[in-house]
């Protein structure tokens, strides 16, 4: 699970990444609302906790936009205010949770892992599309009665497709995500793994499929 962490407070910023890294989360972090909206644009994160106090552009701000956008991520509202009104304003704009500072660290990771699962239809580890089911705890993607055993890139690259189904996921956005921001990786590496995806999908015989937007990306579709 990859997270951006928007706080303003580096020591507490630094603090949390700490948590999150401990916690096998992937983590970037940002200390105003102008980089936050930026990095939230480029539709990697699974989970984004921002800070509503910040410089440049204030956390709800950065929600409406988001939101304004279609932008589905989860958001986890963080503020060291506990008024009401605080409250109410940034769940009425789209977010998904709220927290009051300061908060303990058992909660916080609570908070995040019960939004990160909420993301796609979710049953006893698994997630669907059509008749395609997705097991998290066994990396096997079925079919019907018939499975089949993914790869960690093959998993990570279904989940990605099945979690946003029917969108165009961009080559740069599946790379970035999977591979990382600071992996050599390129197209063609992408290519294999979706190759191998498609192999395995006409294996199981369903009814989905990955389609090619050329020059752009690929999406997960119903035939």
């Amino acid at each position: 699970m990859r997270l951006l962490l928007a706080e303003d407070e580096k020591r507490l910023s630094d603090a949390l990444c700490q948590i999150f890294s401990k916690n096998k989360f992937d983590v970037d972090s940002v200390y105003d609302g102008v980089s936050a909206l930026e990095y939230a644009r480029s539709g990697v994160y699974d989970l984004i906790l921002l800070d509503i106090m910040m410089p440049k552009l204030d956390g709800i701000s950065v929600l409406k936009k988001l939101r304004a956008e279609n932008n589905p991520v989860p958001i986890l509202m963080l503020t060291a205010k506990d008024e009401l009104q605080n409250k109410v304003e940034g769940l009425d704009c789209g977010a998904d949770d709220y927290m009051t500072k300061p908060f303990s660290t058992e909660e916080l990771l609570a908070r995040v892992r019960a939004l990160t699962r909420r993301r796609g239809e979710v049953i006893s580890g698994s997630i669907f599309y059509g008749d395609l089911e997705l097991n998290s705890k066994t990396s096997e993607l079925c079919a019907g009665d018939t499975k089949i055993a993914l790869s960690l890139k093959e998993y990570k690259i279904m989940d990605m497709l099945i979690q946003n189904p029917e969108q165009i996921l961009s080559k740069e956005r599946i790379l970035e995500k999977i591979w990382g921001g600071d992996s050599d990786a390129e197209y063609n590496n992408l290519e294999v793994f979706i190759s191998f995806l498609r192999k395995k999908m006409r294996i199981l015989g369903t009814n989905s499929e990955i389609k090619t937007s050329r020059g752009i990306g690929y999406s997960l579709v119903c035939k």
